[in-house]
């Protein structure tokens, strides 16, 4: 159950394994994902290692499977994922594989190549067929008289027509839509105007056959006279990269021409379809089956991978790996040792020999699907210390009610409440799509804090009785008007006084008035008061101020288990007491004149009540004689005072006190005062059995600095012994101190967002009220009704979008910077850094195995 506060224990262990297990050995460990390699050859170059040939085939053989896969989703086939795990192959199956995979690439590519081929030639002849439709209508055209005349006059207008148009030059091709302008521009200006184009839109796209997309194209013709204009045309359209077909002079020849196209397009298309075909037949069988061969690839390489981390044995027999791993897990690496052993044929058993070593472990944190949200909102911050407090179970309850505290509200703790539970309940159909959007990702992974985080904003918003910003009446209000009436009572209101009267104050003091408090949450009452605001405002700053000295004061108390656990006496004795006097006398008092006024001050006389701030300020002013402000209780004076001089006189226990104290144990070790001559002790110093008691207590009680210089195991607890730097440990000493102190106040005051947080939502919901909502309210008409719908369609959008999600994030970040800065400062240092298994898991779900 230690283990769920505190990072697994681990330890460094060799695994002696043989050449021809080794491989099944690391597989079965990638399987379990509870082992962390070293690499034990890290001055060696990359290309030079012993199985870099067995990565760099399994490298090619992932490049085959993603062209494979490109492919198969140009094509639009769905990829079949039946979430199978296979097994990994052998090292003799690396051939069959390579073999399978360089065929299926063989033949994509040779269909494509085909395809592309094909469609060509099908491009061609399809442009062959429009070109010879539209030169017999621009050959019937120019038979016309009209044109005839007009042919003539670009020719040249001082020549008469001395030869008939049949029997001017053409040629005749397909241009891109888009370039026709500038075509015509160029044509006309080359040749001055001596030639004739025509030209026609093709209706049909055509099918570019490299890219495959859709391409709309032109029909040209373009009349000349002589070969200097012939060869003046060719080279414009070579420039405009139109394509020139031929086309013959006589109607008889077109036509015979077109009939051989489209017989010609007719079997090219039955072609073409028996190509796609076959193409969709590869494509479909690889479908069911790629990504059973990606998790095989991969893991082939993550095991080669591993194994190049591996030293050799100088026999060329064993392999020789470094691993880290969690103590409690060794009998599980044990038996995936023993299976890897057995799956190879081997009859040499795998060795596990735990190390000794003074290298810092890395950290640890087992988690589930519900804890690991939480775990990485810890880890953003900082992978924590290795075996050091773990803040994750305390978050699991801290996080969400700060949140709720600034997010209070009944009907939008609800909406966020459904939303968490719809991704809860569907998670397993939600984790079989594996959606690609970053965001949903990113809420689908922390569904479990979305859903503390609704359930705790629909318990702040009943304390709150705040309910898209209405109040609910359940147990009817604690207050009544009829006492004032009574002239018995003291009341003298008359009816006249209560319709006349726009605002009249209720008075506690008369009996009757006040009959107790609301049974759950704030009295309803108070939402329809002009001073809900001034009421609302004294009792959130208070409770912001109860709740974050209450978190702080938790936060400051987790240090001393970290100083216990680790056998820090000074620590304990010259940092926590220090730390948690100093900040209980100050702070902690300040808590308990809040409790004390709300207790000891009736509704009688709460106006004589002295203030809590100017109280506050005159106790560190040592001002008692402000004759506004009465003291709370006899003494007050004598406690504050005593209180001041207290948290003060930790400060040089802080400052001073520990940094003498740590030099003075470091000259005690050096100079121990004790010499062994002949058996017989000399010197003043402690004895020898004092002076390794001594040495083993100060060496486990190293600087906080530099927790990762010792393995802080219950074990294992020898430190190599440095040279003392008496000013670098006061400096730090002093910026520990004066951050701790200084952050006391601003801390402290740092909770009050929980306060102002909370107002600007409340105040932010009631604004949407009575700008959107109640505008629908007003009419009660059938027409009304419908508008009603209209403005709640809006009311609730805007709901969604500004209240619950743009309010909810800022209340996120809020809480999460309350938890970073105010809270585990106080006792996480965050310098460690992650425990990192090879495991297989990140290739079942999809990733990149690096």
């Amino acid at each position: 159950m230690g283990e769920l506060f505190r990072s697994e224990e681990m330890t460094l262990a060799q695994l002696f394994l043989q050449s021809e297990a080794a491989y099944c050995c690391v597989s079965e460990l990638g399987e379990i994902g509870m082992v962390q390699f070293r690499d034990l050859n890290p001055d060696v170059n990359v290309f030079q290692r012993k199985f870099v040939n067995e990565v760099r085939r399994c490298e090619e053989m992932d490049r085959k499977l993603r062209f494979v896969e490109k492919e198969i989703k140009k094509a639009n086939i769905p990829i079949l994922d039946t979430g199978e795990n296979p097994e990994v192959p052998f090292p003799r199956d690396m051939i069959d594989l390579e073999a399978t995979f360089e065929k299926l690439e063989n033949e994509l590519k040779e269909i494509n190549t085909n395809q592309e081929a094909l469609k060509k030639n099908f491009l061609e002849l399809t442009e062959l067929k429009h070109i010879l439709r539209r030169t017999q209508q621009f050959f019937d055209e120019m038979e016309d008289p009209s044109l005839l005349e007009e042919s003539s006059i670009l020719l040249d207008p001082n020549e008469p027509v001395r030869v008939a148009p049949l029997r001017l030059g053409f040629v005749a091709g397909v241009i891109g839509r888009e370039r026709i302008p500038n075509f015509e521009r160029m044509l006309w200006r080359v040749c001055r105007g001596n030639v004739f184009l025509k030209q026609a839109d093709i209706e049909d796209p055509l099918e570019d056959p490299t890219t495959g997309d859709q391409v709309h194209k032109s029909v040209f013709i373009i009349f000349f006279q002589g070969d200097q204009l012939k060869n003046r045309v060719k080279k414009i359209c070579e420039g405009f990269r139109a394509t020139l077909y031929p086309c013959p002079e006589t109607p008889q020849e077109r036509k015979e021409m077109l009939a051989g196209v489209n017989a010609r397009i007719d079997d090219l298309q039955m072609v073409l379809n028996q190509t796609e075909d076959h193409r969709q037949r590869v494509l479909q069988a690889a479908a069911k089956t790629i990504r059973v061969w990606f998790i095989k690839v991969r893991k082939m390489k993550a095991i080669y991978h591993t194994l190049n981390l591996c030293n050799i044995d100088v026999t060329q027999k064993c392999l020789i790996a470094e691993v880290w791993c969690p103590i409690s897990d060794l009998d599980s690496i044990q038996f995936a040792l023993r299976r890897g052993t057995e799956k190879s044929g081997s009859t040499v058993p795998s060795i596990l020999n735990r190390m000794q070593t003074k290298q810092t472990p890395p950290t640890y944190n087992k988690t589930n699907k519900f804890t690991s949200g939480f775990q990485n909102i810890v880890d953003a911050y900082g992978i924590g210390s290795y075996r050091e407090i773990n803040p994750a179970p305390y978050t699991i309850i801290t996080f969400p009610f700060l949140f709720a505290v600034m997010f209070g509200d009944l009907g939008h703790g609800t909406l966020m409440t459904c939303a968490a539970l719809y991704l809860v309940l569907r998670e397993s159909r939600l984790m079989a799509q594996k959606n690609d959007n970053e965001i949903f990702n990113m809420m689908f992974g922390g569904r479990y804090i979305i859903l503390l985080m609704g359930v705790f904003s629909m318990y702040t918003g009943i304390i709150y009785n705040d309910c898209f910003s209405k109040s609910l009446n359940v147990f009817g209000s604690g207050w009544s008007v009829r006492p004032m009436f009574n002239s018995k009572v003291g009341g003298n209101w008359t009816d006249g006084t209560l319709n006349g009267s726009a605002v009249l104050q209720l008075d506690p003091a008369v009996d009757g008035v006040f009959n107790g408090p609301y049974p759950i949450g704030i009295d309803p009452i108070w939402s329809i008061s002009v001073n809900k605001l001034s009421f609302l405002n004294s009792f959130k700053m208070k409770m912001s101020v109860i709740l974050g000295v209450i978190h702080m004061l938790f936060g400051v108390s987790l240090s001393l288990f970290n100083h216990l656990y680790f056998n820090k006496p000074l620590n304990i004795y010259l940092g926590f007491i220090p730390e948690i006097i100093f900040m209980a006398s100050l702070f902690g008092y300040l808590v308990i004149l809040i409790f004390y006024k709300w207790v000891s001050y009736s509704a009688r006389i709460s106006r004589d009540a002295p203030s809590l701030l100017i109280a506050f300020i005159n106790m560190f002013l040592f001002n008692y004689n402000d004759p506004n402000n009465k003291p709370f209780y006899r003494g007050q004076m004598a406690i504050q005072s005593l209180l001041v001089v207290i948290a003060l006189a930790c400060v040089p226990c802080m400052l001073i006190v520990k940094t003498l104290v740590m030099r003075r144990q470091y000259l005690w070790r050096r100079h121990l005062g004790t010499q062994n001559f002949g058996g017989i002790r000399v010197g003043n110093g402690p004895t020898e059995d004092e002076a390794e008691i001594i040495q083993h207590d100060q060496l486990a009680q190293q600087s906080e600095d530099e927790p990762e210089r010792c393995l802080l195991s219950p074990a294992f607890k020898a430190c190599e012994e440095e040279e003392f730097n008496f000013a670098d440990v006061a400096v730090h000493q002093a910026i520990h101190t004066i951050e701790y102190c200084l952050g006391c106040i601003s801390n402290t005051a740092s909770y009050l967002r929980l306060w102002a947080l909370s107002l600007a939502h409340a105040q932010l919901s009631e604004v949407l009220w009575s700008m959107v909502m109640r505008i629908g309210l007003y009419s009660r008409s059938l027409g009304g009704f419908i508008f009603l719908a209209i403005v709640f369609y809006f009311f609730a959008v805007l709901t969604v979008f500004i209240l619950l999600i743009m309010e909810g994030l800022s209340a996120f970040l809020h809480a999460l910077r309350l938890h970073w800065v105010e809270f585990q400062n106080k006792f996480y240092s965050g310098n460690g850094f992650k425990f990192l298994p090879f495991t297989f898991e990140s290739i079942l779900d999809g990733r990149a195995e690096d």
